[in-house]
């Protein structure tokens, strides 16, 4: 299945679950639906393009609803998934609709803080961090885990947000200050965990922390920098090209006004 196909099946799915109209927000405001397809799309190709085709043992360390695992999973990939809050009541009923589709029960998962987990040691070909890496804390012992129930060779995912964009600082500034690292209590595991408060960094800071624990960084692509008005059905694939190409030549967008930043961080193969 393509990325495109499980998007349109995706939008269909939406349509008839309204619980997920708050968070994914494609059906909410058509001016602003190509803006956040483009994001979609490109993210999701991004985590298919390293994945590849061999049949592997995924990892999706904050799941959420299951979205990207359930398109992995339909593709013939083993994956498991963690996740916390309030996402896992729905998953159930999204086995049942991408069932249809593929083998969706190849995706099962549990209500678990990652830290509490007990992994077999080197049992995953790739570790899927979206949109999760920031809440991880304390990092340095999250990447130590990582590190450790990825095999030899294995990869690490991250699709992130980025920290050095002006405009996100500023925002996520605005709404909790310098607070980058809360306590939550979670009432389904009966414990304080800690969370990154949107604790989003710059890829030169992920750079250092995952290099400390002997990963190395590759494949860094930007992306998201026109903004919704600026994108349209019309100038759809046009403006995604220009993001590619923009990114590339001008380190100053490139670092301060491109929103999104996905990367790879390899362990060595021995």
């Amino acid at each position: 299945m393509s990325v495109e196909d499980f998007f349109e099946l995706f939008l269909l799915e939406l349509k008839e679950s309204p619980h997920l109209h708050a968070y994914y927000k494609f059906l909410n405001n058509k001016s602003s639906f190509y803006f956040r397809k483009a994001y979609f799309i490109e993210r999701l190709k991004y985590i298919e393009r390293h994945i590849g085709t061999d049949k592997l043992n995924i990892f999706d360390c904050g799941c959420g609803y299951g979205t990207t695992a359930l398109f992995l999973a339909l593709k013939g990939h083993n994956v498991f998934g963690t996740t916390l809050e309030f996402y896992e009541a729905a998953l159930p009923k999204r086995i049942s609709y991408w069932s249809q589709f593929g083998p969706a029960a190849n995706f099962s998962w549990s209500h678990e803080n990652f830290f509490d987990q007990q992994p077999p040691v080197q049992s995953v070909d790739v570790c899927i961090v979206q949109d999760t890496l920031h809440h991880l804390e304390p990092l340095d012992r999250a990447i130590e885990l990582f590190y450790k129930t990825l095999k030899p060779g294995g990869k690490l995912i991250a699709v992130e947000e980025n920290g050095s964009n002006l405009i996100q600082r500023a925002k996520l500034f605005k709404q909790r200050g310098n607070q980058r690292i809360i306590e939550i209590y979670d009432e389904k595991i009966g414990k304080t965990i800690l969370l990154g408060n949107e604790n989003i960094r710059s890829l030169a800071e992920w750079k250092k922390q995952f290099e400390q624990k002997h990963f190395s960084i590759r494949d860094v692509e930007y992306l998201r920098l026109f903004m919704p008005f600026q994108i349209n059905k019309e100038n759809y694939d046009q403006r995604i090209e220009s993001e590619k190409k923009i990114y590339k030549k001008n380190p100053f967008l490139r670092n301060y006004f491109y929103f999104g930043l996905n990367f790879i961080a390899q362990r060595p193969a021995i």
